[in-house]
């Protein structure tokens, strides 16, 4: 059973934005959300990879959602940063705006369609259904344990 969901299978996520698409993560991977702010830039960092903050004593990571799926970086009132507590490391990402917390049920997540090489299904938990929004529910770990993410040396490694 995934960690995310409940005894009754049901799974908490949190939805948000990038671009004109919502997406979900587990509701336990979330520690807070915060407001965008400036970032301390890294030299030679990949360009999703916008720096480090020092939230409480303690630097955290920020990764630029929007850059990591190919979307232009665009930044207003509603952009917001999520710290996520990924076992032992804590990592902030960059998102247009939060939507809200819904409880799904099984028979609202269907499994990703196979889409050959365009995207890596294996980061997805599947699609979600809320009234009439579908959410892509993203499997938050392996996302940011990705080779190309750079940061699988401090992550767990995904199952």
């Amino acid at each position: 059973m995934d960690k995310s969901a409940s005894a009754a299978g049901d799974l908490e996520i949190l939805s948000f934005r990038l671009g004109k698409e919502e997406y979900g993560i587990s509701i336990l991977a979330v520690q807070e959300i915060r407001g965008y702010e400036a970032v301390t830039r890294i030299a030679n960092a990949p360009a999703f990879l916008k720096g480090v903050i020092n939230l409480r004593g303690r630097i955290v990571p920020i990764v630029d959602m929007r850059i990591r799926f190919g979307l232009p970086a665009e930044y207003d009132a509603f952009t917001v940063v999520i710290v996520l507590n990924i076992g032992r490391h804590v990592i902030g990402m960059v998102v247009d705006g939060v939507s809200d917390v819904s409880t799904l049920t099984p028979e609202q997540v269907r499994p990703a369609p196979d889409m050959g090489s365009a995207i890596d299904t294996d980061q997805l938990l599947g699609l979600g259904t809320v009234g009439e929004r579908t959410l892509i529910l993203l499997d938050i770990e392996r996302v940011m344990a990705a080779p190309d993410m750079g940061l699988a040396d401090a992550l767990p490694a995904a199952a």
